[in-house]
């Protein structure tokens, strides 16, 4: 089983590349019993939907501006 410090990698992997079925398993069964890396990963799929969104929105600005 996965300890957290090993948890925290793994999701910081899954943003870069697919994880394999066993990696995929073993985040899963440890996300279950620890609400501190469930925490964690909540939070990085926040940021990387915030990031998303805010490269989304200077695209359309640097659009605006050169129009202008």
């Amino acid at each position: 089983m996965l300890n957290c410090k090993e948890m925290t990698h793994l999701c910081s992997e899954e943003l870069d590349r697919n994880l394999s079925t066993r990696e995929r398993m073993a985040m899963k069964l440890h996300l279950m019993m620890c609400t501190g890396c469930r925490n964690f990963r909540g939070q990085m799929d926040f940021l990387r939907q915030a990031m998303h969104r805010y490269a989304a929105g200077n695209a359309a600005s640097d659009s605006k501006d050169d129009k202008e």
